[in-house]
């Protein structure tokens, strides 16, 4: 499935609400005080990705980045193999892809990095998704980035969607990304104003980081979802396109559908609080094992169907 650009912090040529944090990296990077292990942490969608693609460009592209108002100025040879991943002094694993990472792919990496760059420069690499890595691959990772090299540096994005190891944590400086309500509202019409986009979801009932908002927006207006329809029926949907695409942002979508359902069910005072959160965790345990377990669709939305009609 082809999904718009905007959907790659890669292809993302504006920098939008993360200003102070370019400046402090590109200020540790200039003053040679960057750590050699560095991990972005806050929710996913909240512009790590899009933060640390533009740090960057600033360095290995100077030339065609305006630092003064955060943006790629034009296209050259350095932004054509920084999008197909082929540029030499920079590597990138990540997490959510179809393939996880294995420990072989981290031990490979040990093998890239104890070879000098070409061009003998810098080189970073980006662990993005690191709190979904197994456990093997981090405890091989542990051995690399207890010593990094001279001119190696890695970042380790940290989506916060499930803890991360100690031993990790403690290997690494911490930078953690938040936004104020007032920062997440203006990325997200920022965003929505760059790419022309029209609001199905209203951003400040959402809750959503920016980048969840705008993905979630894409997904409601391409498939007709409403907050508004049959839950059920939205559940049905949201899991055929995930056995069709294999893209776990559908799951994130009924996920989020399942938590502003049972809302609606406190708001309107239908059940008991202690029912409510009873189902909703009945409801969520069971969209867990889905995905764990490659359960049957037919029977969770039976199961499913069964709990929200008899409790």
């Amino acid at each position: 499935m082809d999904y718009p650009k905007y959907f790659d912090p890669k292809k993302s040529q504006n920098l939008y609400g993360l200003e102070k944090n370019f400046y402090f990296l590109s200020s540790l990077f200039s003053t040679k005080k960057l750590p050699k292990v560095l991990m972005l942490s806050g929710v996913r969608g909240s512009g790590k990705s899009t933060l640390i693609n533009h740090f960057l460009f600033s360095i290995f592209d100077e030339k065609n980045y305006n630092k003064n108002d955060f943006n790629l100025i034009k296209s050259s040879s350095f932004h054509n193999q920084f999008q197909n991943n082929i540029f030499q002094n920079i590597i990138y694993l990540k997490g959510l892809d179809h393939k996880l990472v294995k420990v072989n792919d981290i031990r490979n990496l040990k093998s890239q990095i104890l070879q000098s760059s070409i061009n003998n420069k810098e080189r970073f690499i980006i662990l993005d998704d690191i709190e979904l890595f197994n456990t093997q691959s981090l405890n091989a990772l542990l051995k690399i980035i207890e010593e990094p090299g001279k001119k190696n540096y890695f970042i380790l994005i940290n989506n916060q969607t499930k803890p991360l190891i100690d031993t990790i944590r403690s290997r690494s400086l911490e930078l953690k990304v938040i936004l104020s309500e007032q920062q997440r509202l203006e990325i997200i019409n920022k965003l929505m104003l760059c790419h022309s986009i029209e609001a199905i979801l209203q951003p400040e009932e959402s809750k959503l980081s920016p980048g969840m908002f705008i993905k979630f927006n894409y997904i409601f207006k391409e498939y007709d979802i409403s907050l508004r329809n049959d839950f059920l029926d939205n559940l049905s949907l949201l899991l055929s396109l995930y056995k069709k695409n294999k893209n776990t942002l559908f799951i994130d979508i009924a996920f989020y559908l399942t938590d502003f359902y049972f809302k609606d069910f406190k708001n309107e005072n239908r059940l008991k609080s202690d029912n409510i959160y009873e189902i909703k965790t009945f409801v969520l345990n069971n969209l867990n094992k889905y995905l764990t377990f490659n359960l049957s669709q037919n029977s969770l939305l039976n199961v499913i169907s069964n709990k929200l009609k008899h409790g």
